[in-house]
């Protein structure tokens, strides 16, 4: 094929049937065409030309389809639009079409969002679909966290007077470089570096998780529940887990299964935010150790007077408040501006941050780091405080 013929190709798979259809598309191209017509050459209406609206057998050809053609990067957006256009949800209903798709972190927000409506044999094929999405994201996430925030605890919980069986040998020695003896072919440890024992308990650093669980912020609820299970893994953690909408849920014993805490969330509903930081607030015991991490767009469903007054409150008794907007690989969210300002005015920092991020910030949380300099290095922006 000529660059010209190639070029006019590829124009017209890009535009559809509104191109020049003079030229005549070989077999594999008018499946590629049929797959993407489907979708995109449709009109806005319930009536439009083309769509996926039949069986599910042909929705699951129409799925192979794509798979043949594009990356699974691809395949997922594909999916979404097909979703958002052509009004797909229902077919999630149907364990044949839901075992077809291309699973990703937005299908398992749409699966959460539908539990409540599903037939139970669509229920365990949505638990698989779910299991695996969760493995995965897991696989991705857990070594990152779990290494960054022992790192940050290791560090807050050093002393140079440890006991023998507390002695960290690799740190003593390095620190003990310059007192190196030539003639012996040893060093005196003059410094040893070790971790403390005593009291253990009561240095426990309190996570506390709050998430916004309106349908808005479904994929944050995925990326939260997973960090929260992987976060409630580490010993030296007192993590707890809260989901809310007008209600409030403490879903921190089902923590040590990300699963069961997305299959105890109910996407959808109001936001009282007010009252999820008034319930958080009757879980710090040492203010001074406490981290309350608050994922949400801020769009209070009432005054945010009530609100703001709690966070206040938190911050004066000395918590660490960050308010994260979205936990997700999205774009600028969208949030209530005006909140943002006046929850930052209090000394919060309030940012969207990307998963793989979120393992840097809790250990910079914990380190009780300056977040706004954390983020301003990462090229985050910070919503700025009300003049």
């Amino acid at each position: 094929m000529t660059v010209d013929a190639e070029r006019l190709r590829r124009w017209r798979l890009a535009l559809g049937e509104a191109a020049d259809t003079s030229m005549v598309l070989g077999e594999a191209d008018r499946r590629l065409d049929a797959a993407l017509s489907a979708v995109y050459d449709v009109d806005e209406g319930p009536k439009g030309r083309g769509g996926l609206r039949g069986s599910a057998p042909r929705v699951s050809r129409w799925l192979g389809d794509i798979r043949e053609f594009f990356p699974s990067s691809v395949v997922q957006v594909i999916q979404r639009d097909a979703f958002e256009r052509l009004g797909l949800k229902r077919m999630l209903l149907e364990p044949e079409f839901l075992g077809a798709l291309e699973a990703d972190v937005h299908l398992v927000a749409d699966l959460v969002a539908l539990r409540a409506v599903m037939p139970d044999k669509t229920k365990a094929t949505a638990r698989l679909v779910i299991e695996k999405v969760v493995r995965e994201l897991m696989a991705r996430l857990e070594a990152k966290t779990v290494e960054s925030v022992r790192g940050a605890l290791d560090r807050s919980t050093r002393t140079t007077r440890p006991r023998p069986r507390d002695i960290d040998w690799p740190r003593t020695i390095r620190r003990n470089l310059q007192t190196y003896q030539p003639a012996l072919g040893t060093l005196i440890a003059e410094t040893l570096v070790g971790f403390q024992r005593n009291s253990r308990r009561a240095r426990l650093e309190q996570v506390v998780l709050c998430i916004d669980q309106s349908g808005s912020m479904a994929t944050s609820v995925v990326y939260a529940s997973v960090f929260g299970a992987v976060l409630a893994s580490i010993p030296a953690l007192a993590t707890r887990l809260v989901a809310f909408d007008t209600a409030v849920l403490d879903l921190t014993a089902e923590l040590a299964d990300p699963v069961d805490v997305l299959f105890g969330v109910q996407l959808g509903g109001g936001t009282d935010i007010a009252r999820a930081l008034g319930y958080c607030e009757t879980l710090v015991t040492e203010p001074t150790r406490t981290h309350l991490i608050l994922v949400s767009d801020l769009f209070e469903g009432g005054d945010d007077g009530p609100m703001l007054a709690r966070a206040a409150a938190l911050v004066e008794r000395g918590v660490n408040i960050i308010a994260l907007l979205a936990l997700s690989d999205a774009g600028k969210p969208a949030s209530c501006e005006p909140t943002a300002r006046r929850l930052a005015a209090l000394g919060v920092p309030v940012f969207a941050c990307t998963p793989d991020l979120f393992p840097e910030l809790m250990a910079a949380a914990l380190r009780r780091q300056d977040i706004g300099a954390w983020a301003a290095a990462r090229d985050i922006t910070l919503a700025r405080a009300q003049d």
